[in-house]
């Protein structure tokens, strides 16, 4: 098994440990967002009280990425880790005990995610920077293939499929107390990596200092099409799609299916399946040729087939659908976040994974807060199947833009040799 290309990575220490907390971290996030979507829903069952909690998760994370990819640039990126996951799980843990008490409101839920989606912004561009300073090159795409397994597995397979029980059960309390559990286990894992200095000194990183390096990064994104391009299509579409998606899927389950919460954690975990199938394609087989244009096809058709689910009249129709769209969006995740790390600088790379955090979901929380109105107008139905199919073509739209197509035609424009990772 060791030998199997997708388990390659498998075999450096640190590398390993990164997985490991991620798994049980991402585990425990597959019981979070189920349960919170019925303690939303039990408190105010109407698609407004979701998107309202979907915007103070999403909007903090917005406003402190560039700090957090500084950050990851010039400090211990493993601490930056360590410091997002215990801030997480202290507030989801006070999530589970406000829960258990039976006092937990929408207030509380909103203020104590919205601590949540300030540890996501300093987590998710480290995690991002990280795996090159464990790994050499060549085995990036494993890497990331390998994560397409593992993340679905824990978030929308057997996370969802057993929190769907545990929530019907036990209501949403023990799901939040595991997911705050899950994030110290991460914390330990990052503390049991080894240290690796950044190639900058982080002893005096002011206002002005950080200005800078923030906007180093962003000229190289803004000089490399590949990267601006995309990220322009991603945030426009999601500014659609992402709100009615998350919002409205749960609400017309609940309450046009008039189904439970094991029916949502049964498309949770089916969307799963798909992804952890194409990602085992992608690291049998490697990545596509003709990269860049499969990425685009495949985001392109999981946005569009979300549109199914404003029409569907039973919940094998939703399977299937998720099935198909989370196989379409971890073809082009794993796509994306290995061109980022083979063509993007070392020291460079913490500053453009928080650009493509920030800008491609910099417009979520909009799309959230008028998931909710939009909805009351048009229906749940109607929303659903337009943000869709516009969502779909606002993804596509710069696919032909000049410049956009250059990694699969071996032009990189704008990006220098990275130098070589730091390997164990």
């Amino acid at each position: 098994m060791i030998r199997a290309r997708i388990l390659q990575p498998l075999r450096r220490r640190d590398f390993s440990l990164l997985v490991a907390g991620s798994v049980v971290s991402l585990l425990g996030d597959g019981f979070f967002f189920l349960a919170l979507t019925w303690q939303v829903y039990s408190i105010s069952n109407v698609p407004t009280a979701m998107a309202f909690v979907g915007a103070a998760w999403t909007l903090p994370s917005v406003l402190f990425l560039l700090l957090g990819g500084a950050l990851s640039d010039r400090f211990d990126r493993r601490r930056l880790m360590i410091s997002a996951d215990l801030l997480r799980a202290g507030a989801i843990g006070a999530m589970a005990a406000l829960s258990a008490a039976g006092v937990i409101e929408l207030w509380h839920i909103a203020g104590l995610i919205a601590l949540v989606g300030v540890g996501n912004a300093f987590f998710n561009p480290a995690s991002t920077a990280i795996v090159p300073d464990l790994l050499p090159d060549d085995e990036l795409p494993s890497a990331n293939a390998l994560a397409g397994m593992y993340r679905p597995l824990a978030t929308r397979l057997i996370g969802p499929a057993i929190a769907g029980f545990v929530v019907a059960a036990l209501g949403p309390a023990p799901a939040f107390a595991i997911d705050a559990a899950s994030f110290v286990a991460s914390a330990v894992a990052s503390a049991a990596i080894r240290s690796r200095p950044r190639p900058r000194p982080g002893t005096s990183l002011g206002v002005r200092q950080m200005a800078s390096e923030v906007t180093e990064g962003l000229r190289f994104a803004r000089a490399t099409p590949w990267i601006w391009a995309t990220l322009l299509s991603v945030m426009l579409s999601l500014l659609v799609f992402v709100g009615p998606m998350q919002v409205l899927m749960p609400f017309l389950v609940k309450n046009r299916l008039a189904l439970g919460p094991e029916a949502l954690g049964a498309i949770f975990a089916v969307g799963g399946v798909g992804s952890i199938g194409m990602a085992v394609l992608v690291g049998s087989l490697g990545l596509p040729r003709r990269r860049v244009t499969a990425m685009y096809a495949a985001w392109v058709t999981g946005v569009a087939l979300t549109a199914v689910f404003g029409i569907m009249t039973a919940l094998w129709q939703a399977l299937l659908v998720s099935l198909v769209i989370h196989a379409a969006f971890e073809l082009g995740q794993i796509v994306w976040t290995t061109m980022l790390q083979q063509l993007v600088p070392r020291d460079l790379l913490g500053r453009i994974s928080s650009f493509d955090w920030l800008v491609s979901s910099g417009l979520v929380p909009l799309s959230f807060a008028l998931t909710g109105p939009v909805s009351g107008v048009l229906g749940p139905e109607t929303t659903i199947i337009a943000a869709g199919l516009l969502g779909a073509v606002l993804m596509g739209a710069m696919l032909f833009y000049p410049g956009v197509r250059d990694p699969e035609r071996g032009r990189v424009a704008g990006s220098i040799p990275a130098t070589a990772g730091s390997v164990e």
